[in-house]
C-alpha cells in the first residue's frame, strides 16, 4: 500500500523534467540557439506582396525564411516602420576557413545589406535578397527586439519614388514654359530664319570647291606621273653611282692616311732640328754671336768716322 504513493511522485517528478528539458530546448530554439538564428530586418516603405514563408536569400540562395510581419508605429517621428523576422539557417551556409566573432561585422562594414526583390511580376510576391551594397548607409532602426537586426538598402523604385517627391511639379512646369518661349524666341529670330539660305549658299560653295579640286588633281595627274617617274629614275642612278662614289672616297681615305704618316714624319725631323740641344740651335748660336761682335765692331767704326771724318786718310790720332 505504501509503494503506491512513492511510484506516483516519482511520475510527477519524471514529467516535471520532461517539461523543464521541453521548455529549455524551445526556448533555446527560438532565442536563436542552434543552427537556426534569428534576426530582424526593419523597411521604412510598403511590404506589399512580402508574406510570411518567403524566402530569405543570399545572392539567389535561399538561406532562410521570412517568419513573421508586423507594423511598428513611431510616435516620435509619426512614421509607420515594417519589422520583418526572420529564420536564418546557418546549415545552408558553407564556411572555409577560420570563423570569428567579428565576421558578422566585417560583412556589415563591406556594405552586406538586406533588400526586397520581387519573385514574380505576376504575382507580386516579394522575397528579401541579402548582397553587397558597397558605399551603402548603415542605418540600424530603433526597435527593441532581443534579434540581431540586419540592415537594409531601399528598393531601385523607392530610389526613384524619392527622388520624384522631391521634385516641384510647378518650379518644373515654369522651367518647361522658359525653354518653350527661348526656343520660340530662337525660332522667330531673324538669323534663325536666314539659316537655310545660308546653308544652301554653304553647299553651294562646297559643291564648287569639289569641283576645283577634282579639276586640280585631273589635271596634276600626269604632272605627278612624271615627277614620280624621274624620282624612280634619279633613284636607280644613285643605287648605281653610290658603290662608285664610295670606293671614291675610300681611295681618297688611304691617300690622306699616307699624307698625315708623311706629315708626321716630317715633324719629328722639325722637332730634332729645333730642340735645344741639337747642333743646329748650337751653330746657329755662335753664328748669332758673330754677328752681334760684328754689328759693335761697325757701330764703333761708325762713331770713330763720325768725329774723325779724316780717319779714313789719316788714320786714327792715336795711332801715330
Amino acid at each position: 500500500m505504501s509503494e503506491k504513493p512513492h511510484t506516483v511522485a516519482i511520475g510527477a517528478f519524471v514529467m516535471g523534467a520532461l517539461l523543464i528539458a521541453l521548455s529549455i530546448a524551445l526556448f533555446l530554439l527560438g532565442s536563436g540557439f542552434g543552427r537556426n538564428e534569428k534576426v530582424v530586418m526593419v523597411f521604412d516603405g510598403s511590404v506589399k506582396g512580402l508574406n510570411v514563408g518567403a524566402p530569405l536569400a543570399l545572392r539567389g540562395v535561399t538561406v532562410g525564411k521570412v517568419t513573421d510581419v508586423e507594423v511598428l508605429l513611431d510616435t516620435n517621428n509619426i512614421d509607420f516602420l515594417m519589422v520583418v523576422e526572420a529564420d536564418l539557417m546557418r546549415d545552408n551556409i558553407h564556411f572555409r576557413g577560420k570563423e570569428s566573432d567579428d565576421l558578422r561585422e566585417e560583412l556589415l562594414r563591406r556594405g552586406l545589406r538586406a533588400q526586397l526583390n520581387t519573385q514574380s511580376l505576376l504575382t507580386g510576391l516579394l522575397y528579401i535578397e541579402m548582397d553587397f551594397h558597397p558605399g551603402s548607409e548603415l542605418k540600424l532602426a530603433d526597435i527593441d527586439s532581443s534579434y540581431f537586426q540586419f540592415p537594409t538598402v531601399p528598393t531601385d523604385l523607392q530610389r526613384i519614388a524619392r527622388k520624384l517627391q522631391d521634385i516641384d511639379p510647378s518650379k518644373l512646369i515654369d522651367d518647361l514654359n522658359n525653354i518653350a518661349k527661348d526656343i520660340n524666341s530662337l525660332v522667330s529670330s531673324a538669323e534663325f530664319q536666314g539659316l537655310p539660305a545660308s546653308l544652301t549658299r554653304t553647299l553651294d560653295s562646297m559643291t564648287r570647291l569639289s569641283e576645283q579640286l577634282q579639276q586640280q588633281v585631273a589635271s596634276s595627274g600626269p604632272k605627278l606621273d612624271t615627277v614620280l617617274d624621274e624620282a624612280a629614275t634619279t633613284v636607280a642612278s644613285a643605287n648605281t653611282e653610290l658603290p662608285k662614289l664610295s670606293a671614291l672616297v675610300q681611295s681618297n681615305l688611304e691617300v690622306l692616311d699616307d699624307a698625315i704618316v708623311a706629315f708626321e714624319q716630317m715633324m719629328s725631323s722639325v722637332d730634332g732640328v729645333v730642340s735645344s740641344d741639337s747642333e743646329t740651335i748650337y751653330r746657329l748660336n755662335k753664328a748669332l754671336q758673330e754677328v752681334a761682335r760684328a754689328g759693335k765692331s761697325m757701330q764703333s767704326l761708325a762713331v770713330t768716322l763720325e768725329n774723325e771724318p779724316e780717319a779714313l786718310i789719316k788714320g786714327k790720332s792715336g795711332d801715330k
